[in-house]
């Protein structure tokens, strides 16, 4: 689990959200996937497919054998010690609630966010917690100074995440159609170091 360096931040909007929200959310952790965890992952997947599939390319190879899970899992852990890209379960207690990443593709000094939540667990503040979580990781790393999250403009409530934790639209780009639900166009939300330490 990762130590939160914008506490007050995430806190107060945490509060603002007490009506609509489960208090569990506050007990919200990430951590790199295990391949134990690969049973309690496809079944998290398996649960929710019709509710990733518009937005979410990868869906397209699902389902995936127990083997090919626990192999895509220690390619992950592979790639994060290398320095590659970090990808994370999002647990409450032992339940997997959905999966998050800080991905690579923007240069040395930038990292994206990637998210989806379990379709039993969605409306909870889970997506907004781990991006929160993962923007103080992100900015842990001394050569980072930017991060950012890219949204099909009509992926309305992936939208709602940068948005309500002070990222700004900075644009759009054009992205070829992957799944269902895509336009084609992409909103780009970001944040610099200086703007995410201000709020500290």
């Amino acid at each position: 689990m990762f130590a939160i360096t914008r506490a007050s931040v995430i806190l107060s909007f945490l509060d603002s959200m007490e009506g609509m929200i489960d208090s569990v959310v506050r007990h919200l952790a990430i951590r790199p996937w295990r391949t134990s965890d690969a049973p309690a992952l496809s079944a998290a997947i398996a649960e929710s497919v019709e509710h990733l599939r518009p937005w979410m390319s990868w869906i397209a190879t699902e389902p995936r054998s127990l083997a090919e899970r626990e192999s895509m899992i220690a390619r992950w852990e592979e790639e994060r010690r290398a320095g590659g890209d970090m990808v994370f379960g999002m647990f409450t207690g032992a339940a997997v609630v959905g999966g998050c990443g800080l991905h690579r593709r923007l240069g040395t000094d930038g990292l994206e966010i990637g998210y989806w939540v379990h379709a039993a667990h969605v409306r909870r503040g889970y997506a907004a917690r781990a991006t929160a979580l993962l923007t103080s990781v992100a900015f842990s790393f001394p050569e980072i100074e930017l991060v950012e999250i890219h949204c099909d403009r009509s992926n309305s409530a992936s939208q709602g995440v940068p948005s309500k934790l002070g990222f700004i639209l900075i644009g759009q780009q054009t992205k070829p159609i992957q799944a269902p639900s895509e336009t084609g166009l992409q909103d780009v939300w970001r944040i610099t170091r200086s703007e995410w330490m201000s709020d500290a």
